[in-house]
């Protein structure tokens, strides 16, 4: 099983048209109790973000012929979302792995992103807190799949002899294995399991196949 964005997003998502002006996009925020928003054009692809930031830091120009309205500048806040957002937007694919997604958040020091389809148009967004959905899988899940799918229908090898437990997302295998390097297989295929978080070697083999210096 592997999980990939879509499978962890937020489908109902709250957006903005790129001809939303600021009180649209503010009362938007409060109403729904959100940091940000993506900006769509006309055929839903995505082209920008706007965020509370961006309209906080927005300085209005003044009516013509005035100076200020009741000496509060934010009475003269007009501006659009296609001007206030920024832009191009840091998207993701709904089909990518998460690690994609992490690496676009930490690079861009961004705690959400919207997902888009292979045309760019939004289906979702996902968020820093989605990408831990995983890592809450049942111990019982994760030993499951790793019965099934790893050890029976990946490893093309003899497993009969292997044992697999899970406690806290650690997977714990023990047992022996034909080959030393049949072992080191097995460990780096329980990494990519959904939910595993650690890996605990305790495999035996009978014979050992790993060339001189890389047996560590």
């Amino acid at each position: 099983m592997c999980v990939n964005v879509g499978d962890v997003m937020t489908r109902k998502v709250i957006s903005v048209r790129e001809d939303a002006c600021f009180k649209q996009i503010a009362a938007m925020f409060v109403a729904h109790t959100v940091g940000a928003v993506p900006v769509l054009n006309a055929e839903g692809r995505v082209t920008g973000v706007v965020s509370e930031s961006d309209l906080l830091r927005e300085e209005p120009e003044d009516p013509p012929g005035t100076t200020a309205w009741n000496g509060d500048r934010r009475a003269g806040r007009c501006d659009l979302a296609r001007r206030l957002m920024s832009s191009p937007a840091i998207t993701v694919r709904e089909t990518a792995p998460l690690t994609d997604a992490c690496r676009l958040m930490r690079d861009h020091h961004v705690k959400r992103l919207p997902v888009v389809d292979r045309l760019g148009r939004l289906v979702g967004i996902v968020s820093r807190r989605d990408l831990l959905k995983p890592f809450v899988r049942p111990d019982r899940d994760i030993e499951r799949e790793i019965r099934r799918n790893v050890l029976t229908r990946s490893l093309w090898m003899d497993t009969s002899r292997v044992r697999v437990s899970v406690r806290n997302g650690v997977v714990t295998l023990s047992g022996t294995m034909t080959l030393r390097g049949d072992t080191r297989t097995a460990l780096t295929m329980m990494l990519r399991v959904d939910g595993v978080v650690g890996v605990i070697d305790e495999l035996l083999w009978d014979r050992d196949n790993v060339p001189v210096g890389q047996g560590s």
